[in-house]
């Protein structure tokens, strides 16, 4: 059985006023057991930042190669916002990371930052517009009623 590791939970840190924060002690767990740093770039969907480990990168890369003409615009326009966006980030000492202005502006993000798991990935929201983004899911959840077909492992 392989173990899995994902990001989930919401959890509420502190930035300071050199974009310094740390990021949640289970996100660091799961970077440490995997790699060495995350990812982090500016959502191309929400005034947020979206975060992974590399290898998540590396997949999207792949789906985008796949999915599109190589040449075509959309190609381009995707791998120009993402991977032209991204970037490496290491932890300190004591397991903070330094987001960089580009990204604490975009994603609106002064003093607090809220960390929202999303599996594979996660996002770094303000906390406002976060209260504001999780209630609006949760009307269009609640409207819309998805529905989920769940494979079964094969023993």
């Amino acid at each position: 059985m392989r173990k899995v590791f994902l990001f989930m939970d919401t959890i509420v840190n502190k930035v300071d006023a050199k974009g310094r924060v740390s990021l949640p002690s289970d996100y660091r767990a799961i970077v440490k057991e995997l790699s060495t740093e995350i990812v982090c770039y500016r959502s191309l969907s929400a005034p947020c930042i979206e975060g992974c480990l590399e290898d998540t990168l590396d997949k999207l890369a792949t789906d985008i190669e796949n999915s599109t003409d190589f040449f075509s615009e959309t190609q381009d326009n995707l791998t120009n916002l993402i991977f032209g966006d991204a970037k490496r980030f290491t932890f300190d000492s004591t397991g903070r990371i330094v987001l960089t202005e580009k990204l604490l502006s975009h994603a609106q993000i002064t003093d607090t930052a809220v960390f929202v798991g999303k599996g594979r990935k996660f996002q770094i929201w303000n906390p406002q517009n976060w209260a504001q983004e999780e209630k609006r899911i949760r009307a269009e959840v609640m409207k819309n009623r998805p529905s989920l077909k769940v494979q079964k492992e094969n023993p």
